[in-house]
């Protein structure tokens, strides 16, 4: 019961405070990306069973591979692509928590 309700606020409220707190400026465009980092989840169609609750996405779906996981953090290093580098890294490492959490 607990761990949905963990698993969305670390996707829908803390990528909130973090824009706010981190961000003020520029919050709503930081917000928005890290809601848009949620899109990874498209990979979870290739899966033969689309949602398993009891199944840890990372190094299982292509979008959370650890390839991939190592992409985003390269995006760290640009200015470009820094936030949208640290969205997808909070994606990750909110399902790892998910993953931590069965």
């Amino acid at each position: 019961m607990i761990r949905p309700i963990i698993h969305y606020g670390f996707h829908l409220i803390i990528p909130l405070l973090i824009a706010l707190l981190f961000f003020p400026k520029q919050w709503k465009r930081v917000y928005f990306l890290f809601i848009a980092a949620m899109l990874i989840d498209i990979d979870h169609i290739l899966a033969d069973q689309i949602f398993d609750p009891n199944r840890c996405s990372i190094g299982f779906h292509p979008l959370h591979s650890y390839y991939a996981i190592t992409a985003y953090g390269i995006m760290l290093f640009f200015p470009k692509t820094r936030i949208i580098g640290l969205a997808l890294l909070w994606h990750i490492l909110t399902d790892l928590l998910d993953c931590r959490m069965m």
